[in-house]
């Protein structure tokens, strides 16, 4: 397996509040692992809350005595939320904090997917580039009611907002996916900062006319601050040979 991460502050924000972790050896029970959380709130708790929650979903999943994929998965999700509502409580400053997340597990040929909030999972094959995460986001609910179409979005004031996030609520409501995977499919997890600046079209013209995975990456972020690097943009990568 082929697998690159990489995550960068962009061209307006002062401080990086994603965060990315990507393991093609086994974590745990699962095989592989990969995420990418966009934390939120002010400037010291939108990192911690990221972090946080990418560290104790890896250490739950560690030690997790589940066997499935989704209820080890399930289980991270809720004690990340747990750890990051508790970290919240103990300064007025970390009030409010709370971050995205997305992970995906390859086992064998089948992509296990955990969201909560806007960052995203794609997967790419030879013709097409699918978003597979649906967003937790105001305005993907707009596009769904119809009361925007899906070009309005990219540019709505109003796009930032979302609707669940690790942190927000004493119960998370995360969600679950399983596609099939077949050989030569990449994968690819992003935090808005790639999705609300690149169109989808451009990363997949981008990712496939790129060699390697590392080279994609790269691009990938390239492309996003020379579209304005509105925000700190993430990238994690994984090409499954099968």
């Amino acid at each position: 397996m082929e697998t690159y991460c990489q995550t960068d502050v962009g061209l307006k924000r002062n401080n990086n509040q994603d965060f990315v972790y990507a393991s093609d050896q086994k974590v745990g029970r699962l095989p592989t692992l990969f995420i990418v959380a966009d934390g939120m709130g002010g400037h010291a708790a939108g990192d911690l809350a990221s972090r946080l929650a990418v560290e104790t979903a890896v250490d739950s999943i560690g030690s997790s005595g589940e066997i499935t994929v989704f209820r080890i998965l399930d289980e991270a999700v809720r004690k990340a939320n747990d750890a990051v509502l508790k970290k919240a409580a103990e300064k007025p400053e970390y009030a409010g904090m709370g971050t995205t997340f997305v992970a995906g597990v390859i086992d064998g040929d089948t992509l296990y997917i955990v969201n909560v909030g806007d960052s995203r999972l794609y997967v790419l094959d030879d013709d097409r580039i699918d978003q597979i995460t649906e967003d937790h986001s105001l305005v993907e609910e707009m596009v769904r009611a119809g009361r925007i179409t899906r070009e309005q979005m990219r540019n709505h004031p109003k796009k930032n907002i979302i609707t669940r996030a690790i942190g927000g609520e004493a119960e998370v409501r995360p969600d679950f996916f399983d596609v099939g995977l077949r050989k030569g499919d990449i994968v690819l997890l992003c935090s808005d900062g790639l999705s609300n600046m690149v169109e989808d079209e451009q990363i997949f013209r981008i990712v496939k006319r790129e060699k390697t995975l590392r080279e994609a990456g790269q691009k990938l972020i390239s492309a996003a601050n020379t579209a304005g690097g509105r925000d700190n943009i993430s990238v994690v990568l994984a090409r499954y040979f099968g």
